[in-house]
């Protein structure tokens, strides 16, 4: 169900994975800031706290702000600014960060007083359960990490005031994120930000001497910078999902992936990869380094969310390059301070479908996860079957539709719930940009893809068509699982990376 309207807002619906209705137009310019007087000299844009730097923004009811998540569940600053707003009186802001995590629950009492109107970024957790019940006023909207860039870039998200939380920053608003006490690696996602919004505030706990090196985020998109006693625990960023997984099940379901990709066309020197952060991506990722230091295979690079087990690969020679958007554990930090080919990955350049030239496009192979996938193909990232949204998007759509090969590397069934279904509860990502299903049940290749379903036709690999695997999971869980009590009413979009409508979420009901 995909509303025309929604909040005021003309919605197109998806038309197709590449079709994209909405590429034309002009980009949405930042505003030009006033000069600072030559004469005074020394520039000095540092407050002396968050509730200054809110008032000298501008900032106002109704207006929208946003934050990177570069620091994940260990971030502190989201929290802190939406709280001094709160206390200085401002309220129904749109809040449009890259995500927000378990510890930002607070912010729910913000949005139940009123403070918060609206979200238009990911909601991993508590957040996202409140807003299924329909606890918000208006409708959320999810977008892909290349979607989010699309829709700053084109105008569709204006963000009034960008708060960016620096690990590291100079009075003059130069920024990175890979020293200090709460270093986070790259800070890509805060680039559109900081180029796009009006006013761009720098927060960061480790002020140093003027000029801070390396550069992420430049003085020349910063307005105010603020000095805080703590900005977030880098400990926080790693996670149980970023470990390999030790289950037997799904540690084969990893090496069932590998070994169709070594049986693939696209196993070669040169080529190009994307890896994810869970536990059997993770694995599929050692799995393929065994086999590329076997073969002499060199890989060009690998793309995405890096952890140390690229980081190893890179540092081996198996892979030339590294282009990292956003890191997992505190060995990729290291790696990014320290490498000469450890590349920062500006959003736009990684996934936008409306840029020159994204990287995904570049990718002969991507490996991905799922809450659940159906016969058709399509898969769902953000929803259980229990309707509740628990999860961003993340690069999942920018990846499958960029890469030559993009393969789902997920259980069957999970707690005695099937995750293969006749059709998922919310589509994320459409069926025909997704190769290839792994499970621990066998190997399913989309019959859009004749040219593999050829290539693999005499493959010993349990290549199975995935509405017999589909029969076989249902037989060991008695079955479909009764679908959710769903009403009427939209509380969040699901945004296609090209602009357009591809599902809604409608609200749960206790």
């Amino acid at each position: 169900m995909v509303p025309t309207e929604m909040d005021g807002r003309k919605l197109t619906a998806y038309q197709g994975a590449f079709a994209n209705p909405l590429g034309k137009g002009n980009r949405a310019a930042p505003p030009i800031p006033r000069s600072f007087p030559a004469h005074a000299g020394g520039e000095n844009k540092l407050l002396k706290d968050i509730k200054e730097a809110i008032l000298k923004t501008g900032l106002k009811d109704g207006m929208t702000i946003s934050f990177h998540h570069h620091l994940r569940n260990g971030d502190y600053v989201v929290n802190m600014v939406v709280d001094a707003i709160a206390e200085l009186g401002i309220r129904d802001i749109t809040l449009a960060p890259t995500a927000l995590f378990p510890c930002h629950a607070p912010l729910i009492e913000h949005l139940k007083s009123g403070v918060i109107r609206n979200i238009q970024g990911s909601m991993n957790g508590p957040i996202g359960e409140f807003v299924s019940y329909g606890n918000m006023p208006t409708c959320a909207i999810l977008r892909t990490h290349g979607g989010r860039v699309r829709a700053i870039e084109d105008g569709d998200l204006h963000i009034d005031v960008a708060f960016i939380a620096a690990p590291c920053a100079d009075d003059y608003g130069n920024a990175n994120g890979v020293y200090g006490p709460s270093v986070c690696g790259p800070l890509a996602y805060g680039a559109i930000d900081a180029q796009y919004a009006d006013k761009v505030v720098i927060v960061t706990d480790y002020l140093v001497r003027f000029p801070c090196l390396p550069i992420s985020i430049p003085s020349t998109h910063v307005d105010y910078v603020v000095k805080v006693d703590k900005i977030g625990d880098s400990n926080q960023i790693v996670s149980g999902t970023t470990k390999i997984t030790r289950s037997p099940a799904r540690l084969f379901i990893a090496e069932l992936a590998a070994k169709f990709i070594k049986e693939s066309p696209y196993y070669r020197d040169g080529m190009g990869f994307q890896t994810g952060a869970g536990g059997i991506s993770l694995a599929v990722t050692k799995h393929l380094g065994d086999y590329m230091r076997q073969d002499g295979i060199k890989a060009a690079f690998i793309n995405g969310g890096i952890t140390k087990f690229a980081v190893d690969l890179f540092r081996e020679g198996i892979v030339e390059k590294l282009f990292d958007g956003q890191v997992f554990d505190t060995d990729s930090i290291d790696s990014f301070r320290e490498d000469l080919w450890h590349h920062e990955t500006p959003m736009t350049m990684y996934a936008n479908v409306h840029s020159k030239g994204c990287l995904v496009n570049r990718q002969d192979i991507g490996f991905l996860g799922a809450t659940e996938v159906d016969v058709d193909y399509n898969v769902n990232v953000n929803t259980h079957s229990d309707g509740l949204l628990l999860h961003g998007i993340g690069g999942h759509t920018d990846v499958a539709a960029g890469a030559q090969l993009c393969m789902i590397v997920i259980p069957a069934y999970r707690k005695r719930i099937p995750i293969i279904r006749d059709a998922v509860t919310t589509v994320t990502t459409p069926g025909e940009t997704i190769d290839v299903i792994v499970t621990e049940m066998g190997i399913c290749i989309n019959p859009l893809r004749k040219d593999l379903l050829e290539h693999f036709k005499n493959s010993a690999l349990p290549i199975r068509d995935i509405r017999d695997v589909k029969k076989q999971v249902d037989g060991i869980c008695g079955g479909q699982p009764t679908p959710p009590k769903l009403g009427d009413r939209v509380v969040a979009l699901i945004e296609y990376r090209d602009g357009t409508i591809i599902d809604s979420v409608r609200q749960v009901l206790k």
